[in-house]
């Protein structure tokens, strides 16, 4: 199928100003701005680690905290990779992947199903990497699995540097869903007995 898997989002509320462009089946390049330094960083490893174009202008109430801004990146991210699949037809829907990042090795695995779910069996850390409360991982996952209808499972088996964490949790789903999105020639429609996803 020569179709363009692609989508725009945008979200205008009180909080948050977010504009999005995704190509799922793209060469890893990018244009991200959300003036949070670290998040900049997670989202650029993840789209180059993935091989998604993405094109991001996120505003936010960053004078209260990065709560809000981080949070809503993900529900648009979510959205944009669930309109952008479509009906999933012809897709490899699982995939799984053990990923290191020096001293850290997080595993992750996932599968998109149509049913949101996020198991986060990592420790609740309460450290910063620069400005960054690393508990804002967690709070980006929520969102983004929520709106992109996906179950994914993230477990850090070992790890003691939170750059070094966040960094293998992005790069970990990243390749992840780069495999559950390609399209198998052995799958015939919709990849469910349910005929739906």
């Amino acid at each position: 199928m020569n179709e363009k898997r692609s989508a725009v989002i945008e979200r205008n509320t009180k909080e948050t100003q977010i504009n999005l462009t995704l190509e799922l089946d793209g060469k890893g390049d990018y244009s991200i701005q959300t003036s949070v330094g670290f998040f900049n960083h997670m989202l650029e490893l993840f789209t180059r680690h993935g091989l998604f174009n993405l094109t991001l202008e996120a505003k936010g109430d960053i004078h209260v905290d990065y709560h809000h801004l981080v949070e809503d990146v993900g529900i648009c991210l979510g959205k944009a990779f669930h309109k952008a699949l479509g009906d999933c037809s012809g897709i490899k829907r699982y995939a799984s992947i053990t990923l290191p990042m020096d001293e850290s090795l997080v595993s992750v695995a996932l599968d998109i199903g149509g049913r949101p779910c996020l198991v986060y069996n990592v420790p609740d850390f309460k450290g910063k990497v620069g400005e960054f409360d690393f508990e804002l991982v967690e709070e980006f996952l929520r969102g983004f699995v929520t709106n992109a209808k996906m179950n994914l499972h993230v477990d850090l088996i070992r790890g003691e540097n939170l750059h070094h964490i966040a960094e293998a949790i992005f790069k970990g789903i990243s390749r992840a869903l780069r495999e559950a999105i390609e399209k198998d020639n052995r799958v015939t429609g919709i990849p469910s007995t349910k005929g739906i996803l």
